[in-house]
């Protein structure tokens, strides 16, 4: 059975779960969230809605989820963030985390996090992938945007413009190509995958005369990695590694940093793309957007990524069992 986490209560994290539970499901689902919240929301979308504790038999059935109560500090409106509940939005992670470490759960689907309120509550928090690095005890993650057949990882991930280059060392981007590998040999299936390296700067570097990271950093590691085995192209310019004819024969992009690959692949497949995070003992799959403070509780909210991130999770738990 999954395991869901709707995020920041006062965004469309709720109403995409109880949008999306007005179907029938083939695996049950355990949403780990307050109850009076969901129920709250789901009167609010005049949507029916019935709640059950059942985790030990979780509900398949149209408009009914079996939640696992994490309560928060206060009523939540749509649309005002509370520094209050902060607390139990991030139990209700570390509840579905520790599930997901003891079998309990079969992986990890997660709403939008408002990383503004989680950080203004006194708690540092730079997202769920760093999060759920830490919680789970694993030296490092990668974070894969996936819509269709595009995918692509980021070498660094939030982090401010000017701290990528320093950040951007060798045994980091040897550690998360490695991870990156492993994550589309044992998720995606694919046997020998043949993974784009984007270099950092302009025209990759232009031979020097643009920045030296490439030279310095990427080629040697691309280099060592090629030497066991691993089927590596680059450093690549970016501005033309996501053509058709770059593309066409790849299975995934690493992209240097956050919006050098991401405005691509959310262009791409925005609304229905995927967030996975590759690393962790479990399978992670989250929506690609935000909270959408200003949508939350009305009739425009957009299920896709949700979908293809419950959908997508299954199939990763699938391929790693085969």
């Amino acid at each position: 059975m999954l395991a869901i986490t709707p995020g920041e209560p006062a965004g469309i994290g709720p109403d995409l779960v109880i949008r999306l539970a007005q179907q029938e499901r083939q695996q049950g689902w355990v949403v780990l969230a307050d109850a009076q919240m969901l129920a709250d929301r789901a009167r609010l979308l005049k949507l029916p809605l019935t709640i059950d504790n059942n985790e030990s038999q979780p509900s398949c059935a149209r408009a009914h989820l079996t939640v696992h109560h994490v309560p928060l500090a206060k009523p939540v409106k749509s649309g005002q963030l509370d520094c209050a509940n902060v607390p139990g939005v991030l139990a209700a992670l570390d509840a579905a985390i520790q599930g997901c470490l003891n079998d309990t759960f079969t992986a990890l689907v997660t709403g939008p996090m408002q990383k503004s309120v989680v950080n203004d509550a006194g708690i540092a928090f730079s997202g769920h992938t760093e999060y759920l690095a830490d919680a789970a005890g694993v030296d490092d993650v990668v974070m894969l945007l996936v819509a269709g057949k595009l995918r692509v990882a980021l070498a660094t991930t939030h982090i401010p413009l000017s701290q990528v280059s320093a950040s951007l060392t060798q045994v980091l981007l040897e550690r998360r190509l490695n991870i990156l590998h492993a994550g589309l040999k044992n998720y995606f299936a694919k046997p020998d995958p043949h993974i784009l390296v984007a270099g950092l700067n302009p025209h990759a570097g232009e031979s020097g005369h643009l920045g030296s990271e490439e030279i310095n950093t990427i080629a040697p590691v691309l280099e060592r990695l090629r030497a066991k085995g691993l089927r590596l192209s680059g450093p690549l310019p970016a501005d033309t590694l996501f053509t058709p004819r770059h593309l066409e024969k790849a299975d995934a992009v690493l992209a240097m940093f956050h919006d050098q690959g991401l405005p691509v692949l959310k262009y791409a497949g925005f609304g229905e793309a995927v967030n996975v995070t590759l690393g962790l003992p479990f399978v992670r799959t989250s929506v690609d957007h935000g909270t959408a403070l200003d949508l939350a509780g009305t009739q425009a909210v957009d299920t896709g990524s949700m979908a293809a991130a419950l959908q997508l999770a299954e199939s990763l738990k699938t391929n790693a069992r085969a």
